[in-house]
């Protein structure tokens, strides 16, 4: 596979990535929203500028516009992206706001992303980089591990509470003061043969209950894939010069969208909420595909080359 390393590619200026955090290394109550910080969002926006190929572009800014409008007029917002690379966050931001409308940089600015407690605990590169947006921490269920003893389990079961109390919280005072919500339902990057990974989480089954309105974004081409000598290691991720088309579907209705997926199922299936939030992934799929040919097209034209990348 292609590509450079991310500490060896942008190991020039990790120094001062590192000297510009102010995020916590140890995630508490008191802590899960956390605002961005705009110094460290410079090197993303550089790194974006970076790898970008031309014939990048956005798809459906008019939907952006009234997802947008709708937010702005005090409706629940929430965004439902696909999650290839921790590239992910920064080319939506970044695309919004090179490539956008002039509503653009205030919907990236206003994004308040979920993201799991691993990108503030796991290493300080990674935990500068995420601090480049705007977040509400959790600590997600696959997080959840075996430990030695019931009692350190139960522990950290307890900590795994409390924490995602005060996190629901927090979004909640985001959502309700005009911040839509990014989310990405796998919970996790999509790994190359690995189809558990593009599984939605059956906890966004009380995202569709709790908003008003959302979109659904498909991400074509990648500029940071994952390694795959070492694809646990984020700061090993393989920085590479790709096009990008950014794809938001139409406005929905979320306790419409559910509605009609429960109303699809039939009676014998035992857990309709994993199956409602299943229907969200094959429409991410779906759209993905829809803007596969274009993707292809849009590189070939930039590189002279034929792109094989589907992650």
């Amino acid at each position: 596979m292609n590509g450079i390393p991310l500490i060896e590619k942008y190991g020039y200026f990790l120094k001062d990535l590192l000297a510009a955090s102010v995020a916590p290394d140890v995630i508490t109550t008191e802590n899960v929203y956390q605002e961005a910080n705009l110094e460290s969002r410079k090197f993303m926006k550089l790194m974006m500028k970076e790898n970008l190929l031309e014939g990048s572009k956005i798809n459906g800014l008019e939907n952006f516009r009234k997802f947008y409008d709708l937010v702005k007029s005090g409706k629940r917002g929430l965004i439902l992206s696909e999650h290839f690379s921790n590239m992910d966050l920064p080319a939506y931001c970044y695309m919004l706001e090179e490539y956008g409308d002039d509503f653009c940089k205030d919907l990236s600015l206003s994004t308040v992303a979920i993201a799991g407690m691993k990108l503030n605990e796991a290493n300080p590169a990674v935990k500068a980089w995420a601090e480049a947006f705007s977040r509400v921490v959790i600590y997600p269920s696959r997080s959840l591990k075996a430990h030695e003893s019931q009692a350190d389990f139960d522990a950290e079961m307890e900590k795994s509470k409390k924490i995602n109390m005060a996190a629901m919280r927090a979004m909640d005072h985001c959502k309700k003061n005009g911040h839509p919500i990014l989310v990405f339902p796998s919970g996790t990057r999509y790994r190359p043969n690995k189809p558990e990974t593009r599984t939605g989480l059956r906890e966004i089954d009380s995202y569709l209950r709790t908003f008003d309105y959302m979109i659904l974004v498909s991400i074509n081409g990648n500029c940071l894939r994952l390694n795959p000598e070492n694809p646990e290691e984020m700061t090993q991720d393989l920085v590479t010069k790709d096009t990008i088309i950014l794809s938001a579907s139409p406005v929905m209705e979320c306790r419409k969208f559910r509605k009609e997926a429960m109303a699809s199922l039939s009676d014998d299936v035992e857990d309709k909420k994993s199956e409602v939030v299943q229907k969200v992934m094959d429409a991410l799929t779906a759209q993905h595909d829809a803007h596969q040919a274009e993707y292809k097209a849009a590189y070939k034209a930039a590189t002279g080359q034929e792109s094989d990348y589907y992650a």
